[in-house]
């Protein structure tokens, strides 16, 4: 008999697979429909940066709106029939957007087209907020152990990345050859695969996929008493604020990145629209070389130390990507760029689980995640603006370099990433051993009556702090 591939066990090997395909498609997606607004629909426009932000935007709204709640909803269904209806229906969303695109050109005004894509990412990601957390459950039963769950989490980020390599140069050719309509097509047919990898993971039949049987009115009282001692747990945590502003103020300055990347490479870098696929490729390969160093670094630097340091070099290396003028020089500069921030997440991940205790591990994550993803929507729409209002047609040179819009708005970015390391610095000194993150943490509130319902289960994998930049990815997973 032949050996079978098999990643931990045989369930959580399908379930990768369904993922490992429908993230492939994701990226595809999100390329395209950056490419599509930003060279089709907002051709040569002024406001063609906004239109680009407003992709962010949209994904940002759904997170912020419908994230911190819907695991409470997730909580009480089945897990595994959660999944299965949010793939289901995202497959449906982008089969109705695929079909709308075979009309003519000029069969809708470009306003209409943009808020069909807005409409479209805003419901993608308010399914994802419910299939996430439900993946999480799932997961947790799949997978036991530390070491086995470190594995599955080290999959994941390796797979994401990977994703990032094959499917942006996948999606300019499918987009100026094939057609808008195929590369769509590509993403919904993921949507499928993934669905039938769920459907053929066998039942767990443990409590996490079971329906919570209390009482709706106990519910709802059960979930705003707890939901408000998690945000009292956290604001009267100094480490907790600490690491939210230092994540605030580099998700300000990685923000940008998403919105006005396509722009500097055709107007900076001089390269062919068709080639911007091959900047996300670039970015996967360091996030990949980011994820295979990042445990070892950590394990030499401290958790701490590592985080200011990934936060410093990255500022340095942002700026420096901003002076860049050569496809080939921009391409190796986003690499390298994206190493560090890679190892960043990777540090960041432990401070935020030992300085929070494992019953307010979901509601920490329930702050954190929302608000960064604010400060990333707030920075994708500032720099939208930025370069196609206030800072339009600005130009000169200093001491032989000369500056435009999007580079200038990109090197700032650079300089405030550099600040956030800089106070991470102050706010993060570096210890012999991490696990003192936690001496800073308020002491938890008295429980409540335990009849009351709790929040999910910690996620075997929590999600990373800091997004990467110029892969602005609506899709939630």
């Amino acid at each position: 008999m032949s050996p079978r591939l098999t990643l931990i066990n045989r369930d959580y090997t399908r379930l990768w697979f369904g993922q490992a395909v429908s993230s492939v498609g994701d990226a595809v997606f999100n390329t395209t429909l950056v490419l599509w607004v930003a060279t089709v629909l907002a051709k040569d426009q002024s406001w063609a940066p906004v239109a680009v932000s407003g992709i962010v935007m949209a994904s940002s709204v759904a997170v912020l709106g419908i994230g911190p709640l819907a695991g409470v909803f997730v909580d009480r269904w089945d897990k595994r029939a959660t999944m299965l209806r949010s793939e289901a229906l995202r497959g449906v969303l982008v089969a109705v957007l695929t079909a709308l695109t075979f009309l003519p050109a000029g069969a809708l005004p470009t306003g209409a087209w943009l808020a069909l894509v807005y409409v479209t990412v805003l419901l993608l990601n308010a399914a994802g907020q419910f299939f996430s957390p439900a993946r999480f459950a799932v997961l947790a039963d799949l997978v036991t152990g530390d070491a086995d769950r470190a594995r599955a989490a080290g999959i994941a980020q390796a797979t994401g990345e990977t994703a990032w390599i094959i499917g942006p140069p996948l999606a300019a050719p499918l987009l100026f050859t094939a057609g808008l309509q195929w590369a769509l097509l590509l993403n919904g047919l993921s949507y499928a695969v993934s669905y039938l990898a769920i459907r053929s993971i066998r039942a767990t039949g443990t409590p996490s996929g079971a329906v919570r049987p209390a009482a709706a009115p106990r519910e709802r009282t059960g979930v705003r008493r707890e939901f408000m001692d998690g945000l009292r747990f956290f604001a009267g945590s100094r480490f907790l604020v600490a690491l939210l502003l230092l994540a605030v103020i580099g998700q300000f300055g990685v923000g940008a990145l998403g919105t006005l990347n396509i722009f500097f490479a055709t107007d900076n870098l001089h390269a062919d629209a068709r080639l911007y696929g091959y900047l996300g490729m670039a970015m996967g390969a360091g996030g990949i070389a980011g994820a295979l160093a990042g445990g070892r670094v950590v394990q030499w630097l401290g958790a701490r130390r590592a985080t200011w340091i990934s936060l410093l070099v990255s500022g340095v290396l942002l700026v420096a990507y901003s002076r860049q003028t050569g496809f080939l020089g921009g391409v190796a500069l986003l690499f390298v760029f994206t190493v560090p921030l890679t190892l960043l997440n990777t540090a960041m991940s432990p401070l935020l689980l030992a300085a929070a205790p494992p019953d307010y591990r979901g509601r920490v994550m329930a702050v954190f995640y929302p608000v960064t993803r604010l400060a990333s929507m707030l920075s994708a729409v500032l720099s939208g603006w930025l370069a196609g209002s206030v800072l339009r047609g600005m130009g000169g040179s200093v001491a032989g370099f000369r500056f435009g819009p999007v580079d200038t708005i990109i090197a700032v970015s650079g300089l405030v990433v550099l600040l956030a390391g800089f106070f991470a610095m102050a706010a993060l000194p570096g210890t012999p051993d991490d696990r003192e993150a936690a001496e800073d943490v308020a002491d938890p509130p008295a429980p409540h009556d335990p009849t009351a319902p709790l929040d999910a289960p910690p996620p075997p994998d929590a999600p990373a702090p800091i997004d990467s930049p110029s892969k602005t990815r609506p899709l939630a997973r």
